[in-house]
């Protein structure tokens, strides 16, 4: 499959539109959902919470860490990550919108005191080296146009010991070609690309980091995570007063990729030696 790079400018002002179009009642992450078990009926909002905190749990973070969240969203996974260990966290967009959301959620909540967050461009951090003693990168290196680039500038902005945690989209093993115009579609509206799960190695040494773990959570992600935003979409397009707004929204089914076991996401951990 040819990729089409994806232009940080464009991500951001596709995001500033989806951001948007979404109210203060749809939550605070714009991620997948981890089902511990994958036959679980919990709700797609707790689920998504749960991934958090799955990647949080390796961050080995406490009270006085310092956090950069690459790719932060609306802010939902910084705060979360702030309640629960006291850490200070830095997040980051490349959409001006989500920054403004995300600042609204931390004053909201109460957390001003530990979470900020900066419009900026992860392919190149405005952070003075060895900010920070931990990252984390939910589902957002695949918007970026060279992974290996992103990998590098926030090796640099960690002290040495620091830890990476991020969750990317990969393909397993060879996309049927009749299940090819699917993947292709939703790869190019998001604007992202699909790595190999062994890309990751070569890439975390070229970048300086090392590789601790790599784990294929595809069984606890994507198959339920799909099933569920088509489900959400079906209520949602009923209530959206434009064709624009249906278009952003949904260009496809959801559900047809929850039928596709090639597509999956990898979660991987790696440190600054």
């Amino acid at each position: 499959m040819s990729q089409r790079i994806p232009v940080p400018e464009e991500v951001g002002r596709f995001y500033d539109q989806f951001t948007v179009l979404r109210d203060d009642t749809s939550g605070e992450n714009m991620h997948f959902g981890y089902w511990d078990n994958p036959d679980s009926d919990i709700p797609l909002s707790e689920a998504a919470d749960r991934l958090t905190d799955v990647m949080t749990d390796r961050l080995r973070i406490g009270r006085n860490s310092r956090v950069l969240d690459v790719g932060c969203g609306v802010g939902g996974p910084a705060l979360r990550i702030a309640r629960r260990t006291g850490a200070q966290v830095t997040g980051i967009s490349i959409s001006r919108e989500q920054i403004i959301r995300a600042d609204a959620l931390a004053a909201s909540a109460g957390l001003t005191h530990l979470a900020e967050f900066r419009h900026a461009d992860a392919m190149r951090l405005p952070f003075p080296p060895e900010s920070f003693d931990a990252a984390i990168a939910v589902e957002s290196v695949f918007h970026m146009p060279d992974r290996t680039q992103v990998l590098g500038e926030i090796r640099q902005a960690l002290r040495p010991g620091g830890r990476l945690v991020l969750t990317d989209f990969v393909e397993r093993a060879p996309i049927p070609a009749a299940k090819r115009p699917i993947v292709d579609r939703y790869v190019e509206h998001f604007m992202m690309t699909l790595a190999q799960v062994d890309d990751y190695p070569p890439m975390l040494r070229r970048a300086g980091l090392r590789l601790d773990e790599i784990l294929d959570i595809s069984e606890h992600t994507v198959r339920q995570t799909f099933s569920r935003v088509s489900q959400q979409i079906d209520r949602t397009r009923q209530s959206l007063e434009s064709e624009s707004e249906a278009e952003l929204v949904e260009q496809f089914d959801h559900a047809d990729m929850a039928d596709i076991p090639e597509f999956g996401s990898v979660l991987v951990v790696a440190h600054r030696p």
